[in-house]
C-alpha cells in the first residue's frame, strides 16, 4: 500500500500523525531566526536545501531539525516547511542488474536538496524484533532502525517498516559510498520523519542510495553495527554497490536479530 507519509504500526505503540509540539506565534509568511522558536532549536534550511557542512563535523553531535508544524501561525510558504511538503522531484523506480529494484533521479539534484522520505509503519522495538525474527533468510528486510544519541547519553530509537505500507524510499539501495544522507526531521511530534537529502550533487540518471548502517556522516561510535563472527557471515546478504570501499556485505544490526 502506497503512503507518502509514515503511519502508525499494527502494534499501535507510536502514532506519527499525533500533534504534541506547540506552534510558533510568528505572524510573517516565513519565519526567521532567532525570532522563531522552531528555528532557534533547529538546524536551518536554505531554500529547498538542508545546510550541510563543507566537511564532516568533528563534534560528536549535530543540531536536530524541527520544522514549523500544524499549530504554527506562519503560512504554508514558510521556509521552515520542507520535508512535510513531500516529494517534489522526478524519480524513477527501475530494475537494476544485481540489486533488484532501485531508484534513480530523472533530473539533477543539488547537494543538500530534500529528495524523499523513508516512510512506512512506525513500530516499537518489540514488534520490529518480532517481524525480523519471523522473516526467512532469503526474504528482503526493509525495517530500518534509526538511533539518535542525545547529549545526556540516552539513545532514542525509531523503527520504520515499509514492507506493507510505504513510499518510493523502500526501493532505495544501500551503498558504501552513497549520494544520500538520512536525517531525522521532526514536524508535529518527537516521532521523526526519516528524510533523505542529497549528500553531493547528483546527476540526472544516477542511481540514488544511502548507507543503511548510519556510518555515513556520523562518528563511528554512533552505529550499533558490530563486526560479525565468521559464522554470521553466512546469514548476511552480499553488497553489490560497486564502491571502491565496499564492505562486501550489507550492514548488520545485531540488536534486531538476536534474542532479547
Amino acid at each position: 500500500q502506497y503512503s507518502p507519509d509514515s503511519v502508525a504500526g499494527a502494534d499501535g505503540e507510536l502514532d506519527p500523525t499525533e500533534v504534541t509540539f506547540p506552534g510558533c506565534s510568528c505572524r510573517s509568511l516565513s519565519c526567521t531566526a532567532p525570532q522563531c522558536p522552531c528555528l532557534r532549536r533547529s538546524h536551518s534550511y536554505s531554500g529547498p536545501c538542508l545546510r550541510l557542512p563543507q566537511q564532516q563535523q568533528q563534534q560528536p553531535f549535530s543540531r536536530p531539525v524541527f520544522e514549523c508544524n500544524s499549530l504554527c501561525s506562519c503560512g504554508e510558504s514558510c521556509q521552515n516547511r520542507l520535508v512535510q511538503r513531500g516529494l517534489q522531484l522526478r524519480l524513477q523506480v527501475f530494475r537494476t542488474p544485481r540489486k533488484g529494484w532501485g531508484v534513480r533521479a530523472l533530473e539533477p539534484i543539488p547537494r543538500g536538496r530534500f529528495v524523499c522520505e523513508y516512510a512506512g509503519e512506525v513500530l516499537g522495538f518489540a514488534e520490529a524484533h518480532r517481524r525480523i525474527q519471523a522473516q526467512a533468510a532469503e526474504e528482503p528486510n526493509y525495517i530500518i532502525a534509526v538511533r539518535e544519541h542525545l547529549h545526556d547519553g540516552q539513545v532514542m530509537e525509531t523503527f520504520v517498516d515499509p514492507t506493507r505500507v510505504g513510499n518510493v524510499g523502500r526501493f532505495l539501495n544501500h551503498s558504501c559510498e552513497p549520494n544520500l544522507l538520512m536525517v531525522p526531521v521532526r514536524v508535529d511530534s518527537m516521532v521523526p520523519r526519516l528524510a533523505l537529502f542529497a549528500a553531493i550533487d547528483i546527476a540526472a540518471g544516477e542511481e540514488l542510495s544511502f548507507d543503511y548502517s548510519g556510518r555515513f556522516h556520523n562518528v563511528p561510535e554512533a552505529s550499533r553495527e558490530h563486526t560479525p563472527r565468521e559464522e554470521e557471515n553466512s546469514l548476511r546478504k552480499p553488497c553489490y554497490c560497486g564502491a571502491r570501499t565496499c564492505a562486501s556485505f550489507l550492514p548488520w544490526d545485531s540488536s534486531l536479530f538476536s534474542t532479547p
